[in-house]
């Protein structure tokens, strides 16, 4: 099975439109979750290969920044096309390498693209402004220009999104990218490089280069002054330790960092769609995802109801290899991910609450977890503080509006939060006194390439998606001028 998907996946470095082994010849295994299986050997980056990499991107860059923008937006809608073309052939690889179901791993697929196809009509609106200034009578002339090479580092969870959507911008903003992908999941980057290739993305302007020495890699990058972007997506922990490496240049940061979203349920919601949403929030790639729901605050006359269907949905749900056809959840991406989610679950039992469905590993190879029902969690429980990154929905109840608010706000997170409830008003009213970039009203999902993701506090600094994303990889440069 393996042999046949990834025959034609590459396996190496990435640098200047060549495929190259690593400096060192070091390597390291990529493994199917679901098997515990190698699948791969794929090449591990060396300090040396990173600053290959950036002297690529560098000699790259002014020719890709001095291409009219209409010609950049073409060949972003170029692979936007090819990656549509060969998208499950794309959802196979992201399948075998994360774990997560085929249908999850087909709409990444069409999320990813969609960034290149967003971004091939943004290329052409960087505009600036021509002013008086109202005192001086001087003409101000402002204009926006790529920042410089931007460093890239992607998470393991959507390996293919999260780089087009860091990707897509940057190239549409003039920028060359080097691009540490996780070392879990670095087939898919590799595997999209010729898809690129063939949309006329030139030599050097996109690099990937995995490695297993990630934060020597990365810091070597961040300390050379070519680098002028660094964007991550991650844990709060890893973002708060590239911030300090950044500020060594002063290097632009772009952080979408970790979340713990709160569900909301109201007392006048409609709970068939809300079970609906929450299913999305809750089980979007097993809940692997900063997005995902954490947190369940449902009002006390609404609970049992809520938490009856919702056991039904979640018990539901077929798992297995997400290979196989039927099946909605497949394993967790590696042990260490497992694991901690039992720990939060064997934690929150001890504790007092109460598992409706699910809660226990079962037998056999692979890190699958199932989906798992919790009620009566108690306030110190440690889930409700960290991210659970896995398929368990954790449940409390709320009598006020004030309460819910108080409760979901308190976290030091504010990527994204949920809420249900019939009254427009109380809706709108919620949304704006809830601490969170990002608020999913009556929706159980809020990303999308034209809207600008990201989150407050401790979950991150800038946005990506919309006409912010492209922002992120521009400097803003005002002449003052007389006529």
């Amino acid at each position: 099975m393996y042999d046949n998907l990834l025959a034609n996946v590459p396996t190496d470095l990435w640098i200047g439109g060549k495929w190259k082994k690593a400096s060192d010849g070091g390597r390291f295994d990529v493994i199917d979750p679901a098997t515990e299986k190698t699948i791969a050997s794929v090449a591990s980056a060396t300090v040396e290969d990173a600053k290959a990499a950036v002297d690529a991107a560098q000699a790259a860059f002014e020719g890709w920044a001095g291409r009219k923008p209409r010609e950049r937006g073409e060949i972003l809608r170029k692979a936007y096309e090819v990656i549509m073309r060969d998208a499950e052939r794309f959802a196979k690889i992201i399948t075998l390498e994360n774990g997560k179901s085929l249908t999850d791993s087909r709409g990444e697929v069409a999320y990813a693209a969609e960034f290149f196809r967003w971004y091939a009509e943004e290329a052409v609106r960087n505009n600036g402004q021509v002013s008086m200034a109202p005192s001086s009578g001087a003409r101000i002339f402002v204009q926006h220009r790529p920042a410089g090479i931007a460093v890239l580092v992607t998470p393991w969870n959507f390996p293919a999104a999260m780089a087009t959507r860091k990707i897509g911008p940057a190239l549409a903003a003039g920028c060359p990218v080097v691009l540490k992908p996780a070392s879990d999941t670095p087939l898919t980057m590799l595997a999209l490089m010729p898809a690129l290739e063939e949309a006329g993305v030139p030599p050097g302007v996109v690099n990937v280069i995995p490695s297993r020495s990630s934060g020597k890699v990365v810091s070597a990058m961040l300390h050379d002054m070519r680098v002028r972007v660094v964007s991550f997506t991650g844990s709060t922990e890893v973002g708060r330790k590239l911030l300090h490496e950044a500020a060594d240049n002063i290097v632009k940061p772009a952080m979408e960092l970790g979340g713990n979203a709160p569900f909301l349920v109201f007392e006048d919601a409609d709970i068939d769609a809300a079970i609906d949403g929450a299913m999305i929030a809750k089980m979007r790639n097993m809940g692997e995802a900063c997005t995902a729901a954490n947190r369940f605050y449902v009002h006390e006359n609404v609970h049992d109801e809520f938490a009856k269907k919702l056991t039904a949905k979640m018990g539901g749900l077929k798992m297995g290899n997400g290979l196989d056809d039927g099946v909605a959840l497949g394993p967790l991406v590696n042990k260490e991910g497992r694991d901690k989610v039992v720990e939060l679950v064997d934690d929150a039992v001890a504790k007092g609450a109460k598992v409706l469905v699910g809660g226990k590993t079962p037998d056999g190879p692979g890190f699958f977890y199932p989906a798992t029902v919790i009620t009566n969690v108690s306030n110190d429980a440690m889930m409700l503080r960290e991210e659970i990154f896995g398929p368990v929905a954790s449940i409390q109840t709320f009598k006020t509006e004030a309460e819910a608010i108080q409760r979901a706000n308190d976290t030091e997170y504010g990527l994204v939060a949920y809420l249900y409830t019939k009254d427009l008003s109380r809706g709108l009213r919620v949304s704006e006194k809830l601490d969170f970039g990002m608020i999913g009203l009556n929706r159980g999902i809020v990303s999308d390439p034209a809207a600008p993701f990201g989150g407050t506090k401790q979950s991150g600094l800038g946005r990506e998606g919309a006409q912010e994303g492209m922002k992120e990889f521009l400097e803003t440069q005002y002449v003052s001028m007389t006529w």
